[in-house]
């Protein structure tokens, strides 16, 4: 794949004519230039792009998969890993967790859980990190996980190093009991780790293949597209294929479309926040704090040195910019996730 210049990498659109035997259509095509990685999903009836998954074949300069790094998939991580630690360590006791304390058997499993579940708590600690170092528009590549990984193995393994020689009172060289809890640790996280990588990944496809099968026929069940003021009184209707772009200022949103040869504005007293909901299943979507866009009316995707601009079909051009809060989530909308 050929790379351009830094500040000219981008998705672009363009409009064919295909020809089937139920008479002609039209889909739209994806040309990527720089960092977006080619997939395929249908975001309409008439948009089309194409990707290439291989799952055999990991690039770790790759962006790490968002769904590794949503708020309820790391909620999950972190009891997931907690209940297979507390499984593990007392089950195959590699610690030799029998040994910790003269008492009975519950009492020694209340104990050693103690002692689990406070050294997974390097694991919550972490996650919760991860979670808002994300969520402040900063990403993650695939190798940066990995390394991440290492050191809540690493962090892990010292508290049960520590453990070991002042509460329990183990003699043998530090080296030694380093060694012996990295490898007891690796298992413990790596193991969960894998599974629910595996896991997230597969419910991830699940739901963006149930997207391609149920979207299209949710956007051509709405032809037009009703906008009501904040009382709920309808105030305009006009074709989707002709809304462009909405911004907001305040509690008044200007409402862009494409009228004839020019581009039209109108305004309305509502709040973006409630236009947003209102127009969520007719591919419109938040792109920043002020804007909304139709991602069907989407050209072009360039890359510039603030962030992303979205180039839209219109006569006049125009454009709207992406913020970095919203930018997963305008790639999401076209199948390309950093």
């Amino acid at each position: 794949m050929e790379r351009g210049p830094p500040k000219n990498r981008c998705l672009r659109l363009y409009h064919g004519p295909e020809s089937t035997n139920e008479g002609r259509k039209s889909r739209w095509r994806g040309e990527i230039a720089g960092s977006f990685l080619p997939r395929k999903r249908q975001v309409s009836k008439s948009v089309t792009f194409a990707f290439a998954f291989d799952p055999m074949n990991i690039d770790l300069g790759k962006k790490l998969p968002v769904y590794l790094t949503e708020k309820g998939n790391i909620v999950t991580t972190i009891l997931f890993t907690a209940g297979f630690a507390l499984l593990f360590l007392n089950v195959y006791t590699p610690f030799g967790v029998a040994t910790w304390f003269d008492v009975s058997r519950p009492t020694l499993w209340l104990h050693s859980s103690g002692v689990i579940l406070a050294g997974v708590l390097v694991v919550a600690v972490s996650r919760i990190v991860m979670y808002h170092y994300v969520k402040r528009g900063r990403y993650l590549l695939i190798w940066h996980y990995l390394v991440w990984v290492a050191a809540e193995i690493l962090a892990m393994a010292l508290f049960f190093t520590f453990f070991e020689i002042v509460i329990l009172k183990d003699t043998r060289p530090f080296t030694e009991l380093l060694a012996r809890s990295v490898q007891n640790t690796s298992l413990t996280l790596l193991l969960p780790y894998t599974f629910l990588w595996l896991w997230f990944a597969w419910r991830d496809s699940k739901k963006k293949l149930s997207g391609i099968l149920e979207q299209p026929e949710s956007v051509a069940q709405r032809p037009m597209v009703h906008l009501r003021d904040e009382k709920g009184v309808l105030r305009m209707s006009l074709k989707h294929s002709d809304l462009l772009y909405m911004q907001g200022s305040d509690n008044y949103v200007t409402v862009f479309y494409q009228a004839q040869e020019k581009l039209t504005k109108f305004m309305l007293r509502n709040t973006l926040r409630a236009m947003e909901e209102e127009l969520k299943e007719a591919a419109i979507i938040r792109c920043h704090r002020s804007w909304l866009v139709n991602i069907e009316k989407v050209k072009l995707i360039r890359r510039e040195k603030e962030g992303l601009l979205l180039e839209l079909d219109s006569t006049p051009p125009s454009s709207v910019p992406v913020s970095r809060t919203y930018m997963h989530d305008v790639l999401a909308a076209f199948g390309h996730v950093e």
